[in-house]
């Protein structure tokens, strides 16, 4: 059997009672995690404008805009709007190996979905479960290579999660899954460069979600290409991963499918802004400064160590989210001036801070660790010194909201309720949206949650 066809038997053949009652509540989460990231998204000029042009090509009515005036387009049209609002605010969610984002991809994409075909919240978190399942495994063929060494954007990934997301939602068998699987993986691909430079990063998100779910539409109308299209020699795994076959990391996408599960051991929702492997170096700083008691005026140097790591990539000065959202030097400097990291951190009076401005050129890299290098999952030390002479350090080895760690649901009740007043949500609607997403198994049509979106 091919690996889409493997990973198309496991993810039909799997009932929502066996699914760990952990990766149920990861999805759980990763829903709220989504819209709440989404309502931010909604208001920066990059969704905007892909709503517009989007809204005005128009099409059948089947799936809402979130935050919107309640216009239906294209199910495939309405996940890719919604997955560029989440993404654009850099507030979603990642795989911590190589900050792949799937929540979003497969959170839209399930909505949409769901609202189309009536399904019930326990199959829209089934889906999204599995799906992230499917990415974590899918994604541990690729690293190294998608993004560090080959410069393909995580998108390229996730597109997969999407299609199986809305295959099953979709009630497709497993030979169309399959079909769906090879058809997502042959359509993706994008750099990770743009992503990093501009607001391209936010249409990546879009179209895997669009292509996620038209994979699935395409299979279900007997679209077939060819099911080897992940391990050919000339296929998924040899184009955007390094040496996959050789290393045997292609052979571990299947094994014990059902029995091990990837997405509880990598992945983690963004409980701060900006990009994930750079939340822990807020955290570590905050620790330092508050364990030596530094004040930001008594700081004059802050060392960051990370395994593998003998650079910095990134502005050192940034002045827009995108800037800060992709600056270490942005969150070492913020952690230690602050002594603390918050959604606050993405506003213009937290970028130009004085005290963060005077700190950013004080950042630099330092030797990396050689103790529990095994541990850090985008994890990180930072050091901080004083003007006295006195020193701090503090390891953060993996960032707040990471699986491995546990989430409480007060923490994304947090991010609701800072980033959803933005999209013009009352704080009455907001607290009926985070019990919906908590409660979502006990929902009969994902509408309950979509009313509360709507303006």
């Amino acid at each position: 059997m091919t690996i889409a066809g493997e990973l198309a038997r496991f993810v039909t053949e799997t009932e929502y009672e066996e699914i760990p009652t952990e990766a149920l509540d990861y999805a759980s989460m990763l829903v709220a995690s989504t819209i709440a990231s989404a309502a931010m998204g909604s208001t920066l000029e990059s969704a905007q404008i892909v709503t517009r042009m989007l809204q005005h090509q128009g099409g059948v009515s089947e799936a809402s805009v979130w935050y919107g005036d309640s216009q239906k387009l294209p199910v495939a049209i309405a996940a890719r709007i919604n997955a560029v609002m989440s993404d654009a605010a850099a507030s979603d969610d990642s795989d911590l190996r190589n900050i792949v984002h799937p929540g979003t991809t497969l959170v839209t994409i399930g909505i949409a979905v769901a609202e189309l075909t009536g399904a019930s919240g326990k199959d829209v978190l089934a889906a999204i479960a599995l799906g992230c399942e499917v990415v974590a495994r899918v994604n541990s063929a690729l690293i190294p290579g998608l993004m560090w060494e080959k410069g393909f954007h995580g998108s390229t990934v996730t597109v997969l999660g999407g299609a199986v997301v809305a295959g099953l939602l979709l009630k497709l068998d497993a030979k169309q899954i399959t079909h769906a699987l090879a058809i997502a993986a042959s359509s993706s691909g994008s750099l990770r460069h743009a992503a990093v430079t501009s607001i391209a990063r936010e249409n990546f998100a879009g179209l895997a979600a669009m292509r996620g779910v038209e994979a699935a539409q395409l299979a279900s109308m007997g679209f077939a290409v060819d099911e080897e299209i992940l391990e050919h020699r000339f296929g998924f795994f040899s184009v955007y991963g390094l040496d996959a076959h050789a290393s045997g990391r292609v052979a571990e996408v299947t094994h014990d499918l059902g029995s091990s599960w990837t997405m509880l051991k990598v992945m983690a929702i963004k409980l701060v802004p900006g990009a994930h492997a750079n939340h822990s170096l807020a955290e570590a700083a905050a620790r330092a400064a508050i364990a030596g008691d530094l004040s930001a005026s008594e700081i004059t140097s802050i060392i960051i160590s990370r395994p593998n790591s003998d650079h910095l990539q990134g502005p050192r000065h940034p002045t827009e989210l995108v800037g800060m959202a992709h600056s270490p030097y942005y969150f070492a400097a913020a952690g230690a001036a602050h002594r603390e990291f918050t959604w606050a951190h993405a506003t213009d009076e937290k970028i130009f801070d004085p005290a963060v401005r005077r700190l950013l050129d004080l950042v630099e890299i330092g030797e990396p660790p050689t103790i529990d290098v095994e541990r850090y999952l985008q994890g990180a030390t930072v050091t901080l010194a004083a003007r006295d002479g006195r020193r701090s350090t503090s390891t953060v080895f993996a960032p707040r909201g990471a699986a491995v760690n546990g989430i409480e649901w007060r923490e994304l009740e947090a991010k609701l309720d800072a980033l959803c007043p933005l999209a013009g949500m009352s704080m009455n609607r907001i607290r009926e949206a985070a019990n919906v997403c908590r409660e979502i198994h006990k929902t009969t049509h994902i509408r309950e949650l979509l009313d509360l979106l709507g303006q």
